[in-house]
């Protein structure tokens, strides 16, 4: 027997989307803000990103814009696990998304000029993450 192959993920559609507070794992935690963007820098707006870490697991679909947000505690470990659901994609992507100064041995294996796509910037009380599915500044995924 021989495998079927992979089929597209997407669009989501927003039925039984979004869960109430799917995106809040901490209510007073610190807020996580961004946008996914295709290879020409456009928005996706109907991905579907999950956060994980510890006791924590958040699911937020993008708006029109490619606009997401979680509100998480900081884990001990220093980032979230963050999975990717999206158009054209045949399976998810799996990346991190690391606080700023946290340093680590996956992040240090990374290229030096690769590695800020794994970062997110501190904008007043909000970090900032992007997640850019190819071309200029693609995120770094792994396998």
């Amino acid at each position: 027997m021989v495998p079927t192959p992979s089929q597209t993920a997407g669009p989501f559609f927003g039925f039984a989307l979004p869960f109430e507070d799917d995106s809040i794992c901490a209510p007073d935690g610190v807020r996580i803000e961004g946008q996914v963007l295709d290879g020409a820098g456009k928005p996706v707006g109907d991905a579907l990103l999950e956060i994980s870490q510890e006791d924590q697991f958040g699911r937020c679909r993008t708006d029109d814009e490619g606009v997401f947000h979680f509100s998480v505690r900081k884990p001990e470990a220093g980032y979230l696990n963050l999975v990717v659901f999206a158009r054209g994609l045949l399976r998810h992507l799996n990346t991190r998304i690391y606080f700023p100064g946290v340093e680590d041995v996956v992040l240090a294996s990374i290229d030096a000029e690769r590695r800020p796509t794994l970062v997110a910037r501190q904008e007043g009380d909000v970090l900032h993450f992007d997640v850019r599915l190819q071309g200029e500044g693609e995120t770094v995924f792994f396998a």
